[in-house]
């Protein structure tokens, strides 16, 4: 049979049937670890059923179309990364997540949710990421401002929500899809979010296949990324890129370079283009290093 991980936990995995649209719970055969092939949620596969109480077989994961190492997902169309005013957005991460997403094969978009608190936030990200093709929704799941979009946007796709703890992931599926998980928030001592997601997990709702994730705040770049490319992952640094003096220009301290003249200018916004330049010296670091 062949079917889609909806979540694993330990060395179980449950996966839904093509054929029947049942569940089934299964474990990996171990030539799988021989091919150093982990099953992630959203794979596809073929699988053996059990028979009574016997454990049934994943036999094969089949071609993924895209993957996450972290949070650990495949085959996601879209990678909605979740932000709030509070708890305070940690942007750096956002960025990398987008790295993470286009080397990854997956659409990023942000979702500015608890605009009910205040448009600020979501202001400043659609002026950041000006030049991009990169949407922003703005949206409250308290309110429902927004959901509407943001659940037409969705649809037909497989969207993995990615983010820090408590900026509201199981509160928006609740508001989207008229569920009702979990929800946390912020802890009082430390004022960083509860966990209430504890592992990945895909759901079918409406025609729409969401995977939430666990809240995380820190995540490495990748170290097999060369400074060529990590710039070119830049949609409207690309833009400019031909417009400068050297070629290829990295847009960092290079004389004549066009993105920093847009960046002086106010055409591109500083705070990203400083983001950037610090995840550069991040990559540099790493390839210099990489043997």
């Amino acid at each position: 049979m062949t079917g889609s991980i909806l979540r694993g936990i330990g060395s179980f995995y449950t996966v839904l049937a093509d054929e029947d649209a049942q569940e089934y719970t299964l474990r990996a055969q171990k030539k799988l670890r021989h091919q150093k092939l982990t099953p992630m949620v959203g794979d596809r596969v073929r699988f053996t059923p059990g028979e009574g109480d016997d454990d049934g077989w994943i036999e094969e994961i089949l071609p993924r179309k895209s993957e996450l190492i972290r949070p650990s997902v495949a085959n996601a169309d879209m990678l909605m990364l979740v932000v709030a005013s509070v708890p305070q957005p940690d942007m750096l991460l956002v960025d990398k997540l987008i790295l993470r997403a286009e080397r990854g094969g997956m659409t990023p978009a942000i979702c500015v949710n608890k605009v009910d608190l205040g448009e600020e936030l979501a202001q400043r990200i659609a002026a950041e990421y000006a030049g991009t093709e990169l949407r922003v929704f703005s949206v409250s799941a308290r309110t429902g401002e927004g959901i509407g979009a943001l659940r037409e946007a969705l649809r037909g796709k497989v969207t993995c929500l990615a983010g820090q703890s408590a900026v509201g992931k199981s509160s928006l599926l609740n508001a989207l899809f008229g569920l009702n998980l979990e929800t946390g928030g912020l802890s009082r001592k430390t004022e960083r979010g509860r966990h209430t997601t504890r592992h990945a997990e895909m759901m079918s709702l409406n025609g729409s296949f969401v995977l939430d994730t666990p809240g995380f705040s820190l995540l490495e770049l990748e170290t097999d990324m060369e400074p060529q490319e990590f710039a070119s992952l830049y949609p409207e640094y690309n833009a400019l890129a031909a417009d400068c003096r050297f070629q290829p220009c990295l847009h960092d301290r290079e004389p004549g370079c066009a993105v920093r003249a847009a960046v002086e200018s106010g055409a591109l916004g500083a705070a990203r283009w400083a983001r950037y330049r610090q995840l550069l010296g991040e990559v540099r670091e790493n390839w210099k290093g990489r043997y």
